[in-house]
């Protein structure tokens, strides 16, 4: 029977998305003008901005950018925030917004080097254990001098890869198995189902491990996040000075991730120690065999363009050339030019990963506009500000990683650091108080905010990836697995505000 009109509206709204979800975000819409007007904007503000997160949670039953989307504009529509807030934080994004157009797609024109480099990894090392820490450490090295969206695309690239070259031979081998026997016996299925389940929970591991790692070496540099460079300004800290600043509380941050990453892969908590199946390792190293044996002269020459310009993106990310977006447009144009990438077709495609969620980006940037716009963090900011010494210290680096989890950590940063800023230069805190501050405010806009990929760019940028739904890595799942990391690194950066600073 064809559809009523109401109905066929439902099914078309947000695509495949379950018509529970699409009557949620309906109510949404219509709820919020009644609400503005029974309980005014700063209610509704708060409202919006949990319902933008449930948008988020549901990631793998919708992409965020259509739900989300939906409640900014009529934020907008609501007069919750102007498009000239809008436009002016998305200026404020736009070294971000960059780096996720440029650097992304120039990651892509490098994946030949980096999935032949950590197969060979993946293949020799054998412990689980040692594998995890090893990457959980590369990620917080890289962080340290990279964009930590940077160092995560290079990691999605990679595991895309694994599970790319498991999937098309483990379904080569079903395949031929189910052309000569038409009844395949169910523990054959069984099984070949059990493999790829642990195979996702294993690469699930990896990339939370590395996502981790980002955070980690992160925190402790100028350049390892974005408000990191805004916070160091305002301070007047150069690299070095701003690296002693922040070790106090940095160095046992470190410590307590690297002995948590091997304490949940021993003990096997909270979904990690999940072994790479045998026979899946024996697939990739026959996979890693075949590409050495195949290899050709052109080959060679592609992974040495890749390798030597890769190289020289680690020098000019740490030597600071230009943005970081404006280096990942020079990626692009030598890795494709030296390698004979050269059709509009085969370029088009590195970008087709990190445009929607550039959207995306832009569609969050509304959210926080609206924050702003409505002042919704205030209240909070004046309690912290009426308290002194370090237990001003203590409440700023809880409020900073709250806010944090929920909203934008840049923000939540820019925010903090010109009304503490404000304060020194009024004269009601001393230079030493003003450090102290600021070092709270840079690690709880780090650390505590991996509570909910919200609060971490490059969280999120693994969430709506395109790797997430293959590894069945979703939001709730995500939350979980940072549980550990969040306890240890929170109680030893609170450690470090408390006695080291």
């Amino acid at each position: 029977m064809p559809k009523s009109l109401p109905a066929a509206f439902l099914h078309n709204f947000l695509g495949h998305s379950p018509d529970w979800y699409k009557l949620t975000i309906i109510g949404f819409l219509a709820a919020n003008p009644i609400l503005l007007i029974a309980a005014g904007p700063v209610i509704t503000g708060w409202v919006l901005l949990f319902e933008f997160i449930f948008t988020l949670m549901m990631a793998l039953k919708c992409y965020p950018l259509q739900p989300g989307g939906l409640l900014a504009i009529e934020a907008v529509i609501l007069g919750l925030v102007t498009p000239h807030e809008i436009y002016h934080e998305v200026q404020a994004g736009l070294p971000v917004i960059l780096l996720l157009m440029f650097m992304v797609a120039g990651i892509y024109f490098l994946r030949e080097v980096l999935v032949y480099i950590f197969t060979k990894l993946l293949v020799l090392v054998k412990s689980k254990t040692l594998l995890a820490f090893v990457l959980l450490l590369a990620g917080a090295v890289l962080s340290a001098f990279l964009d930590a969206l940077t160092v995560l695309a290079v990691m999605i690239t990679v595991t895309g890869g694994f599970y790319g070259v498991y999937h098309r031979v483990a379904s080569g081998k079903q395949a031929h198995q189910d052309s000569h026997d038409e009844s395949t016996d169910d523990e054959v299925q069984d099984s070949w189902r059990n493999e790829l389940d642990d195979f996702r929970a294993f690469l699930r591991n990896l990339m939370m491990h590395g996502a981790i790692g980002t955070t980690i070496g992160g925190v402790c540099t100028l350049v390892g996040e974005p408000q990191n460079l805004l916070i160091g300004q305002e301070a007047g800290w150069q690299f070095v000075q701003f690296a002693i600043e922040m070790s106090p509380v940095t160095i046992p941050t470190v410590v307590a991730g690297l002995l948590t990453c091997v304490l949940v892969e021993k003990l096997r908590w909270f979904s990690y120690g999940v072994e790479m199946p045998d026979n899946v390792r024996a697939i990739l190293a026959e996979y890693e065999r075949q590409e050495d044996a195949k290899m050709t002269d052109s080959h060679r020459q592609v992974m040495i363009v890749q390798a030597a310009v890769a190289l020289l993106l680690i020098v000019a990310l740490a030597s600071h050339w230009a943005e970081v977006g404006i280096i990942g447009l020079m990626v692009i144009v030598l890795a494709t030019s030296f390698t004979g990438v050269v059709e509009e077709g085969r370029i088009g495609k590195a970008f087709e990963a990190a445009l929607p969620f550039t959207a995306l980006l832009v569609v969050f940037f509304v959210i926080v506009g609206e924050i702003h716009h409505q002042h919704l963090f205030d209240p909070i900011l004046e309690w912290v500000l009426t308290l002194e010494g370090r237990a001003e210290a203590i409440a700023l680096f809880a409020a900073s990683g709250l806010l944090s989890a929920i909203s934008d950590n840049v923000f939540v940063a820019s925010i903090w650091i010109s009304e503490i800023k404000g304060a020194f230069e009024r004269g009601e805190i001393n230079r030493d108080a003003f450090d102290m501050l600021a070092v709270a405010i840079n690690t709880g806009t780090n650390i505590p905010s991996i509570a909910t990929p919200n609060g971490q760019a490059a969280f999120l940028f693994l969430l709506t990836s395109a790797l997430a739904p293959l590894i069945r890595l979703s939001y709730f799942r995500m939350v979980w697995m940072a549980i550990p990391y969040l306890i240890t690194m929170t109680s030893a950066a609170v450690v470090g505000v408390l006695y080291f600073l």
